[in-house]
């Protein structure tokens, strides 16, 4: 089991807190509570390189500072340039969807969700992680799937009424830890690569997912969050040891 460590760099991982969506329930939110401060972004289990163990699903690192991102392989003009460390500190990542030569396509932490675009495979350091994380919210149910084997499973919660939890296909992009591993947000919090379809903007950041930890269990098995997905204590914490920036999560229809 790998141990977390704390992310160096210098930008507080605060903002990405306050940016979830749906890191605390609405009643948490007329009541006046804010999001709590943060420590500094966390360092999840590293990917493993290609080739070290079965082939699983693939992680495209960013090299340089920034990286250049095209509509179509091979097309000379850039669509997008998008830096790293990203908006909340930590190394830019991206699944990858599809490999074509020199080019990769890959999914982007960007809005609509599911959206991608094609960067050159010089671009980005190349792992693989054998994990993926499904999650189920008719069942209120995660999945931590190591190759064709069940690794772990418990209880989510997810979002409510008019902040549903969206389907699709999406992956971790950051890890933080929260400074009261007790509080709303629970031990460890990851940053998806998804928005919110219906929230915009979220206590002043993009409307970002999450899949948190909490200090209520008993919420567990029921829609109770702006969007973000909440599981228990124990399994946030689980996940932060094992599972790499970058792992697919899946979430159910």
């Amino acid at each position: 089991m790998r141990q977390v460590k704390i992310h160096t760099g210098v930008l507080l991982a605060a903002g990405l807190i306050a940016g979830l969506a749906g890191c605390g329930s609405s009643d948490n939110r007329r009541s006046g509570d804010g999001p709590p401060d943060a420590d500094r972004p966390a360092a999840a289990a590293e990917p493993q390189r290609s080739g070290r163990q079965p082939q699983g699903a693939e992680i495209a690192t960013v090299r340089g500072r920034r990286i250049a991102v095209h509509k179509q392989k091979g097309d000379g003009a850039t669509w997008k340039t998008l830096s790293s460390p990203n908006e909340m500190g930590a190394t830019r990542v991206f699944l990858v969807a599809a490999k074509d030569g020199e080019w990769l396509k890959v999914l982007l932490p960007i809005r609509p969700n599911g959206s991608t675009g094609w960067v050159r495979a010089s671009d980005v350091k190349l792992s693989s992680t054998p994990h993926r994380v499904e999650i189920d919210p008719k069942a209120f149910t995660f999945t931590v799937f190591d190759g064709d084997k069940v690794a772990r499973t418990g209880k989510v919660a997810t979002g409510e009424g008019g902040t549903p939890t969206p389907a699709g296909r999406f992956y971790f992009t950051e890890l933080v830890r929260p400074p009261n591993p007790n509080g709303d947000y629970g031990a460890y919090a990851f940053g998806l690569s998804g928005f919110s379809p219906t929230l915009k903007t979220f206590a002043g950041g993009p409307g970002q997912l999450a899949v948190h930890g909490t200090n209520k269990a008993s919420a567990l098995g029921g829609k109770v969050s702006h969007g973000c997905v909440r599981v228990g204590n124990d399994d946030i914490t689980w996940m932060a040891k094992n599972l790499a920036i970058g792992t697919p999560v899946v979430v159910k229809k």
